[in-house]
């Protein structure tokens, strides 16, 4: 039986090599995509590389939007097996700048769519006794960073989520966990000024960025028969650069 893996906000760096290496891992994937018209260039590109996706359109950060979608992808592929919860934005300000639009806007997309995605398909995993939920975190939701009191905040309380979750379906085969990456080689950071990428560097002990196959190749680890015993963890991926 070939398991069903379901990944949010798929089509960024970093999600795109968690889609291709869970595909690569012999998982059926899907993932969301919430502008429409983004998926065709990103279905092509990855029909091209040899990949069968699927996707279907979601706002994570609305709990309608994710049931319509979750009803949807059962329609068409059957119960989902492993749920990547990546999607994820910032609004970057200082909190005496930071608006309240932009601060709901960092919570609803980056914390409240765990509830709004979760609550979809634990249920079901915990009554066919398996099923993997990884939540992408950041080491920014570790260790703070300057201007991101929204971003830091949601982050964090992901692995609360986490945490909780995990003890409620231990018993039913459902592993829970958090990955904190550090920075990471994706179109999006490297797109910052040489002066400031190197200063970024220059705080990671192994002296480079991460590589978005690092991470995705953590998730397909836990995603994996071998991690049944890992719940309620966060496991960091960020070079050194924090270790609380």
């Amino acid at each position: 039986m070939t398991r069903l893996a379901l990944v949010t906000g798929g089509m960024g760096g970093i999600g795109t090599a968690i889609c291709r290496q869970l595909a690569d891992a012999g998982y059926q994937v899907a993932t969301t995509y919430s502008r429409t018209g983004r998926q065709e260039q990103w279905l092509a590109d990855a029909t091209a590389a040899g990949y069968a996706f699927h996707a279907f359109e979601c706002n994570v950060a609305d709990y309608a939007s994710c049931s319509a979608m979750a009803a949807a992808l059962r329609e068409k592929l059957g119960e989902v097996d492993i749920l990547v919860n990546n999607a994820g934005i910032t609004r970057d300000a200082t909190f005496r700048k930071l608006s309240q639009p932009d601060w709901d806007a960092v919570m609803g997309t980056n914390l409240d769519s765990l509830f709004n995605v979760s609550k979809q398909f634990v249920d079901s995993m915990s009554e066919r006794g398996w099923g993997r939920v990884i939540n992408i975190s950041s080491i920014n939701g570790q260790k703070g960073q300057f201007g991101q009191t929204n971003y830091s905040a949601a982050k964090a309380g992901m692995h609360g989520f986490t945490m909780a979750l995990a003890q409620e379906v231990a018993r039913k085969g459902v592993t829970v966990n958090t990955i904190s990456p550090g920075y990471i080689a994706t179109e999006m950071v490297m797109a910052v000024p040489v002066e400031i990428r190197e200063r970024i560097v220059g705080q990671i002990p192994v002296g480079r960025l991460g590589k978005p196959e690092e991470v995705a190749s953590l998730i397909v680890w836990l995603a994996s028969e071998m991690a049944g015993f890992v719940t309620g963890a966060n496991i960091a991926i960020n070079g050194g650069q924090h270790t609380g």
